[in-house]
């Protein structure tokens, strides 16, 4: 399908690229290592669509729930994230064949540690960026943020055509872990993966052919419904002095009654409808939530074959899990020159970002 634009450079996404901790789990390990024995906490975790999660927590069974101080998981989160993001920026990059003497803009995504200087600064001296090298952090925004950063580096390389910019997502959920027996408690570490993924993103004259496995960056729409503000959030935790994340058991409800609103106006607005996309790259978030998006856009289950596959491998891994699984439709080369597409990502406030893609004619 042709979609008409007056502009002379056009953002694409490039290429993606993940990285996950070597060390990984099953669900049943996770238990066994935990010794939860309380069988209604233990079918949370074997019934959740998940089967292993990649943690960069290298010997499980050794370790005491609770043992880090928080001080100790925020140098975890850093050094894995410094890690996890730079292999997957190079992957990346020899994907397009590219250096990282290249990146003109970095963004780098997270919420799972705050760190000042900013992950960005980091990433400049680790990676040896260009001393010029433009630097944005998203910080805070949770399982959503993914596409905002990606928004952000979209409306830079419109401002900027033919350099290249690239957003990394990197999420260490296990820096952010507690275990106090709680129901509540138990769904969150249930959940959650350790992983980065990368994106790269430039905006390139809009005649220009680009390989077929270039994505390109229409339209972006949020919906926040802030009566959900409570329903997901990442507090301070006086008895166990370190964060906590809590996931209210309403979330897939809300994200289900708001879903069809917002991509209705998305698509609205290029009189386009839900059988008119070809492709659906969305948040892993769970498998409550991915089954209330499915009914309530009535999408199949192929429609979400890749989002249910990485939660099925990595579980939910926060503001990276969208591209993890456009890396798998790219690699899976099904998708046809002109398909259009939606990413789509759920997250605290209560918020859904939602974008419009078209792969390139």
């Amino acid at each position: 399908m042709n979609i008409n634009t007056r502009d002379s450079h056009a953002p694409y996404i490039l290429a993606c690229a993940h990285d996950v901790p070597e060390t990984s789990y099953t669900q049943h390990e996770v238990c066994d290592n935990l010794g939860i024995k309380d069988g209604r906490i233990r079918s949370i975790f074997i019934n959740s669509g998940i089967s292993k999660r990649h943690l960069s927590i290298k010997e499980m069974a050794k370790s005491e729930p609770n043992a880090e101080s928080h001080g100790e998981m925020l140098n975890r989160h850093e050094y894995s994230a410094l890690e996890l993001g730079a292999n997957a920026i190079n992957k990346c990059l020899t994907k397009i064949g590219k250096t990282v003497e290249d990146i003109a803009c970095i963004c780098c995504v997270t919420s799972t540690g705050f760190l000042v200087p900013a992950l960005s600064a980091r990433f400049c001296q680790s990676l040896g960026l260009s001393e010029f090298c433009n630097r944005i952090d998203i910080v805070g925004m949770g399982c959503s943020a993914g596409l905002n950063g990606l928004d952000a580096v979209k409306n830079w390389s419109v401002v900027n055509p033919g350099k290249l910019a690239i957003v990394v997502c990197t999420e260490i959920c296990s820096a952010a872990y507690l275990e106090d027996g709680t129901i509540a408690t138990s769904v969150v570490n249930s959940l959650f993966g350790d992983g980065a993924s990368a994106a790269a993103v430039v905006s390139e004259p809009a005649d220009k052919i680009l390989p077929a496995g270039a994505v390109r960056l229409l339209d972006k729409l949020s919906l926040t419904e802030s009566e959900g503000i409570g329903m997901m959030k990442f507090d301070w935790n006086d008895e166990q002095h370190k964060n906590s994340f809590y996931l209210s058991k309403d979330v897939p409800y809300v994200v289900g009654s708001k879903v069809e609103k917002v991509i209705n106006r998305l698509l609205g607005e290029r009189s386009l409808s839900v059988s008119d996309i070809d492709h659906w790259i969305v948040h892993s978030g769970g498998k409550k939530v991915i089954d209330s998006i499915c009914i309530n856009l009535g999408l199949t289950k192929n429609d979400l074959r890749h989002t249910r596959s990485v939660l099925n491998d990595f579980g939910n891994l926060s503001s990276g899990s969208f591209l993890f699984s456009l890396e798998r439709l790219q690699n899976e080369k099904t998708a046809n020159r002109g398909d259009l597409g939606v990413l789509m990502t759920m997250g605290p406030g209560a918020a859904i970002e939602t974008a419009l893609v078209q792969w390139a004619e």
